[in-house]
């Protein structure tokens, strides 16, 4: 009998200590990746709220929104391609959905490519709707983008 226990992802606030990861991790993931500076800078936005996920130590993944007034913008979405599908994206979504609850938001927004089936599947099963479409919204390629939203 195997005794070994299941790895956990933690979710924790982005830090400086956490910010290089995140740059590496988003130029893996995002095109075009924001830049180390600007993730850096995110730190010290009031509005910016920013969490990542640990497995084992290692960065897998993280999230990032603007908090304005009572409304939440998602900017940010990446998991390592190597733990997507294992749950990375949903314990992400689920801090800053639990962050806009606690903090009184009416709204939750974000953008997602248009062919990005997973991530529409994800933002879908937490409540999120179809609100518009924003065509060429992505480069490298150009692509359109839904808009999505959760009301709270």
């Amino acid at each position: 009998m195997d005794t070994t226990p299941e790895p956990q992802i933690r979710i924790s606030p982005m830090t400086m200590d956490t910010v290089e990861a995140v740059a590496l991790l988003e130029s893996r993931c995002i095109s075009p990746p924001w830049s180390l500076d600007a993730l850096v800078e995110e730190l010290s936005n009031p509005i910016a709220v920013y969490y990542t996920a640990t497995l084992d130590g290692r960065l897998v993944g993280y999230i990032g929104m603007h908090h304005i007034v009572d409304e939440g913008c998602i900017n940010n979405v990446a998991v390592e391609p190597d733990c997507r599908r294992n749950g990375v994206a949903t314990l992400l979504l689920g801090a800053l959905t639990s962050y806009a609850k606690a903090h009184g938001l009416r709204t939750l927004t974000l953008e997602v490519r248009a062919s990005n089936d997973p991530a529409i599947a994800l933002y879908s099963g937490f409540g999120f709707a179809r609100v518009g479409l924003r065509r060429g919204y992505y480069a490298l390629p150009t692509e359109d983008a839904l808009l999505m939203t959760l009301e709270m």
